[in-house]
């Protein structure tokens, strides 16, 4: 996963996989709690689901004021390229 487009494919098949959401509706723009009903459990799992991927320390902290799935991609993106 090196570039936004990757991360947004993997994030994507995460919530697929994990929460059975529509693969349709999951786009840079859509709103995690308000679009994709996601909550705090479902945050706290794929953080788990994303350090397995990345092998990188994710810290929910980083993801504390992600609101919508562009928001998670850049978090991702910049855990990877620090």
């Amino acid at each position: 996963m090196e570039t936004r487009e990757e991360i947004l494919v993997a994030i994507k098949s995460i919530m697929v996989e994990m929460f059975e959401m529509n693969a349709e509706a999951i786009k840079p723009e859509a709103r995690l709690y308000e679009d994709l009903d996601f909550d705090s459990i479902d945050a706290v799992d794929m953080i788990v689901r994303l350090k397995e991927m990345t092998g990188k320390a994710v810290k929910a902290e980083d993801f504390k004021s992600a609101r919508t799935i562009g928001d998670v991609v850049e978090a991702v993106y910049s855990m990877l390229h620090d």
